[in-house]
């Protein structure tokens, strides 16, 4: 079964990852493991207690240490990467069939229907189908609590941009359940993504709060994925190769930020000029699989980024350049100049 950003799907095992990015291996899954069954965790779903796993890092090292088989070396990707084989699956949870069944079900939890509402809100507001919104997350595999935040999914490049727009809009009305995030509740962010992220709070602060795909929803934290469609997707895995070249601070001043509210992101570059690391030819992008690095930048802005640098094989176009990668490491980070 195909599988994209923003889709979660459960082991043979028990374990259960989240689908990352839109290109993947013949008969495997590029995917990170989320939660597993322990007894000592904190979330349930019928008799099974469930443990999450939160920062990148810990996710490979509990791999490696509980289940190794599914960290491969990519030769297209030049990296280990956790590639779980399509017979390992045992349930693939969709985004979209989860908004239908909630749609449909009569005794939904408090965070439940507010995803619900707030999917509702902005279908309407962006006049969109159901097709196009999904819920993900820990709702879309029944083991939230009740400091679960709603995870939502929009699908297409014009269903997001009219999202994105609406989302906006509401964001700026007085009335609108939707709140931007305030200082103390970016101060609260800070505090969390700081076990995975480097950076100062101020920086911090230039950024994020500008954001409209995080804020809160009558009380509740929220982040929305935008997601091209299947039919948007050009590139098949092995099409593009990537040589790991090493890690790289760059300066630069963002040419184009187009792409810049999808998952994986893509910022275009200009003006670049490398701080440290290897001096190559001109870089032409940011990119990132990672949702907090989206509307980090916007065109115009000079950036100072951190990252590791690949040498991209394009062959469906015949063509080689460079982009700087973030999101793998803590030290990783994209801020304004």
């Amino acid at each position: 079964m195909k599988t994209r950003e923003g889709d979660l799907i459960e082991t043979t095992e028990g374990l259960i990852f989240d689908v990352k990015g839109l290109v993947h291996p013949p008969k495997k899954t590029i995917a990170f493991i989320r939660y597993f069954p322990n007894e000592r965790g904190k979330r349930k779903r019928k008799k099974r207690v469930y443990e999450k796993i939160y920062s990148l890092s810990k996710r490979y090292e509990w791999l490696k240490q509980h289940f190794p088989q599914y960290l491969v070396y990519d030769p297209y990707f030049d990296e280990v990467l956790c590639e779980v084989p399509d017979v390992a699956v045992k349930v693939y949870y969709k985004p979209v069939e989860k908004a239908a069944s909630l749609r449909k079900a009569k005794n939904l939890g408090e965070l439940e229907d507010k995803a619900l509402e707030m999917a509702t809100l902005l279908k309407n507001s962006a006049n969109i189908s159901w097709n196009d919104i999904g819920i993900s997350g820990s709702i879309l595999v029944d083991l939230l609590t009740t400091a679960s935040d709603i995870d939502l999914i929009i699908y297409g490049t014009k269903n997001c941009s009219k999202v994105y727009s609406a989302l906006k809009q509401l964001l700026e009305e007085r009335r609108s359940p939707l709140k931007p995030y305030t200082i103390e509740d970016l101060g609260a962010l800070f505090k969390f993504r700081s076990k995975d992220s480097s950076g100062n709070f101020k920086d911090f602060v230039k950024t994020e709060s500008r954001k409209a795909m995080q804020g809160k929803f009558e009380q509740t934290d929220y982040f929305i994925r935008f997601v091209k469609d299947w039919d948007e997707i050009d590139e098949k895995y092995g099409d593009v190769q990537y040589k790991n070249l090493g890690c790289a601070r760059i300066k630069a001043t963002i040419s184009v930020d187009s792409e810049s509210i999808f998952t994986p992101c893509k910022y275009m570059l200009e003006n670049v000029k490398v701080i440290e690391g290897q001096e190559l030819q001109q870089i032409s992008e940011i990119s990132s699989f990672r949702g907090r690095f989206c509307e980090q930048a916007r065109i115009g802005e000079a950036i100072v980024a951190q990252g590791k640098i690949e040498k991209v094989i394009d062959r469906r176009q015949n063509r080689e350049y460079y982009r700087l990668l973030i999101g793998n490491k803590p030290s990783d980070f994209i801020v304004l100049a």
